[in-house]
């Protein structure tokens, strides 16, 4: 089932929509607040979040996808993903170094970490509860995109952030359960044995699945509560400006223009309306405290674009609607 033209360009149910989600991390907020979640469970709860819930919503959604193309072409929009989120991580990284002295970017460690959030875009938290909503047909090819921009990030991604490269990610990368789990559902789908899984895997699966979501939200407003009161708006304001300009603007126009052009499927072009009208990744702020860069860049970008996604991934989602002809 696809969104109706009518339902495309209502701002109100997208917004809706959006607010929702952004009200789950505030939540996440509030319990870091009232210390109920403690930034010593973050760790175990990402771990576990990463490790077995979110592979379990991946396989579940594509053993039960009615749509999934039983060939190698399943894997097309993990090409675009890779491709695409590379893109933006070189287009952030040029911008940056050309225009960043004059946006407050002066060093290195900022530099870098401008690159890293504001090249990738939120891939899964805040853009599969609006596919579950508006695009339903699209979330198993989300999630396949979704592999290829997790190799860009491991490897472009970690040599931005980090000065390391592919060698040493690589099994991060391969061995990650987010992909392992993808790996195993599509071979098993292409096999023709999705019929075999066991009733009760479906289930647990189904289950665990449904709690990555807004577990993964929770957590992502916990870790933007902590780094709250470190940021100033007046040393914030000329890169999150630079910021708005590459990942709110100039970034959909160019995915837009390639999911109008690029003779893709429709579920593709509706991963990739989804991933303009997207605000930076929450996760880039985990590594950028993980190598030590500038945390505080990190913060204006994620947050900053977040909150402006408010208003921004409804406008984007209705004009790309109508400009996709949806």
């Amino acid at each position: 089932m696809h969104m109706e033209p009518d339902t495309g360009s209502n701002f109100l149910s997208i917004a809706t929509t959006v607010s929702g989600v952004f009200l789950v991390m505030a939540v996440g907020a509030f319990a870091r607040y009232m210390k109920w979640l403690t930034s010593e469970a973050d760790r175990s709860l990402a771990g576990f979040t990463t490790n077995a819930l979110l592979p379990s919503f991946f396989f579940h959604r594509i053993m039960t996808d009615t749509k999934l193309s039983a060939d190698l072409t399943a894997w097309t929009p993990s090409l675009y993903g890779a491709a695409l989120t590379s893109f933006g991580f070189a287009f952030a990284l040029a911008m940056v170094w050309a225009f960043g002295r004059w946006f407050g970017l002066n060093d290195s460690s900022e530099r870098r970490t401008f690159s890293l959030c504001t090249g990738i875009a939120n891939y899964g938290y805040i853009p599969f509860p609006l596919a579950e909503v508006f695009y339903p047909g699209c979330i198993v090819t989300l999630l396949v995109h979704n592999v290829g921009v997790d190799i860009a990030l491991w490897s472009f991604g970690l040599f931005i952030i980090s000065g390391q490269g592919l060698k040493e990610s690589w099994s991060r990368i391969v061995f990650s359960p987010p992909l392992v789990s993808v790996t195993i559902a599509l071979t098993i789908r292409q096999m023709g044995g999705q019929t075999l899984v066991p009733t009760p895997v479906l289930h647990m699966s189904e289950q665990l699945g449904r709690c990555s979501i807004p577990l993964g939200l929770v957590l992502s407003g916990a870790i933007i509560y902590d780094y709250a009161g470190r940021v100033k708006f007046s040393d914030a304001l000329r890169p999150l400006t630079l910021a708005i300009l590459v990942r709110v603007l100039l970034l959909p126009i160019a995915f837009l223009t390639i999911a109008k052009y690029g003779q893709l499927s429709r579920d593709l072009q509706e991963v990739l309306l989804l991933q303009a009208a997207m605000p930076t990744a929450t996760f880039p702020l985990v590594m950028t405290r993980l190598y030590d860069q500038s945390v505080e860049t990190a913060w204006t970008v994620i947050v900053g674009t977040s909150l402006l996604g408010i208003v921004t991934i409804p406008l984007w989602m209705v004009f790309g609607a109508q400009w996709l002809g949806f």
